[in-house]
């Protein structure tokens, strides 16, 4: 069993900029992949960003690319996702997530733990 704890949410105003943190008490973190997903009301869950078990490959949704930078400490067994430039609609509670494939996921359904998010709301 993997559990993650996500921190670094908050309010902020459109332009600004927020840390998020997943820690996580596995000593095999660098057998996951690592996720970041988010859901606004009334939304389905959508995939944020991902990274390789290594570090070495990251994958952003459209939306969030070139704004948000997701990174792994494999020391600390944490996964960070830096965000600048916000915008109100990328208010929404923040998931960080784990998954066994060793490639790289997008989809919800491909990873196997989840933490308990994380609100980050952005006023305008």
């Amino acid at each position: 069993q993997v559990q993650l704890v996500e921190s670094g949410g908050g309010l902020v105003q459109a332009g600004g900029s927020l840390r998020l943190s997943c820690a996580t008490s596995t000593h095999s973190f660098s057998d996951y992949t690592m996720g970041w997903f988010r859901q606004a009301p009334g939304k389905e869950r959508e995939f944020v960003a991902a990274i390789h078990w290594s570090g070495g490959e990251t994958v952003y949704s459209d939306s969030v690319k070139g704004r948000f930078t997701i990174s792994r400490d494999n020391t600390k067994n944490a996964v960070y996702l830096q965000m600048n430039n916000l915008k109100p609609e990328d208010t929404a509670v923040y998931y960080c997530a784990a998954s066994s494939y060793r490639l790289v996921r997008v989809f919800v359904r491909e990873y196997d733990y989840w933490g308990q998010g994380t609100q980050v709301t952005v006023s305008s």
